[in-house]
């Protein structure tokens, strides 16, 4: 269990005095900004909370928090992280990574992660780029990307995030936007209150390699009619008049226009436990139809490492504790003279 705390704490507690070190317009500010904002609310005190991060402009971020940390290595921020929850269950781990750290070096490590719900809260900032790196084309560029890696166009085929981290069995899965701070502190808190794991898409600007990576979907403009929010027990109805919606067509989700004998009782109310078939469909959606913003997938499962400590009191119960000595010293052995 997570240590509680009487004493309440700000924001500007678990800001650190180091110098943010981001590009002026970088979308990596309003992600911290809104972590820095929730945790407050949490009741977690700052020496139980970590952050753990690889490698990229996202991975600067345990710097700049006024907690705990690890800047790790290159895609390995979700494996350090887990042998840290298993090691000290009493803290709240976050782990922080990009879409070229998470998806590509570190991707076996993410999955893993996600397959054993390990309890952890991913937070992944997706510009679709390799920022630190100066602008290389990374596991959620779209195809026909022009980067210094695919001058004449990228014919990868791009990971979507949500689609990956449900597939793998993730117990919590969201998305959200560094262009509205609201929604994706709601994200951020929804995550922190999970046990197993929690992860959270968040599409992030990069001003200087990759900007207006996301514009056609989350500019102020058009952000009614290409994103529609997933709200428990609420229909999937958007845009700016409210006129459109999401309904199955047989198994596969469609847009509609509200009127002409189409009313919202026709569209698919949302349900955080449907099944992951169901959300791995509507985690698809991208223009030109509306980009689902929310909670794809929300429910409960014995988390790892509440499953390893059973299992080592289990053990222990049946055959008392070890002795290491004497396992290093067993059959199998050698004394090399």
């Amino acid at each position: 269990m997570e240590t509680q705390t009487a004493a309440k704490l700000t924001k500007k507690d678990f800001q650190s005095d180091q110098e943010v070190r981001w590009c002026p317009g970088c979308g990596d500010y309003s992600i911290i900004a809104q972590v820095q904002k929730i945790l407050p609310e949490l009741g977690v005190p700052r020496e139980n909370v970590v952050f753990v991060s690889g490698i990229g402009c996202s991975s600067r971020f345990p710097y700049y928090m006024n907690t705990y940390g690890y800047h790790t290595i290159h895609g390995r921020a979700a494996a350090i992280a887990n042998g840290l929850k298993l090691a000290r269950p009493d803290l709240q781990v976050w782990v922080v990574t990009g879409d070229g750290d998470g998806m590509a070096i570190g991707g076996n490590h993410f999955i893993h992660v996600i397959r054993r719900n390990a309890n952890l809260k991913i937070v992944l900032f997706n510009n679709r780029i390799y920022g630190l790196t100066k602008g290389q084309v990374s596991p959620t560029s779209e195809l026909g990307k022009l980067t210094k890696t695919t001058p004449y166009g990228s014919i990868d085929r791009p990971f979507n995030a949500v689609q990956l981290a449900l597939g793998a069995g993730c117990t919590f899965v969201a998305r959200s936007n560094d262009a509205d701070p609201v929604h994706m502190a709601a994200m951020l808190t929804r995550a922190a209150q999970h046990k197993g794991t929690a992860f959270v898409e968040v599409l992030q600007n990069c001003v200087v390699f990759n900007d207006g990576a996301f514009d056609g979907v989350i500019a102020k403009p058009v952000r009614d009619d290409m994103t529609v929010k997933l709200e428990q027990g609420k229909p999937m109805v958007y845009g700016k008049a409210k006129d459109k919606g999401v309904r199955l067509n047989g198994y596969l989700p469609e847009v509609v226009k509200l009127g002409n004998g189409v009313t919202e009782k026709d569209l698919l109310v949302w349900d955080e436990k449907v099944p992951t078939g169901l959300a791995f469909e509507i985690a698809s959606l991208e223009a030109p139809m509306p980009m689902p913003m929310g909670v794809f997938r929300a429910v409960q499962q014995p988390s790892y490492d509440e499953l390893e400590y059973k299992l080592q009191a289990t053990v222990t119960q049946q055959k008392g504790v070890g002795d290491l000595a004497k396992l290093l010293r067993s059959k199998d052995c050698w004394t090399v003279k």
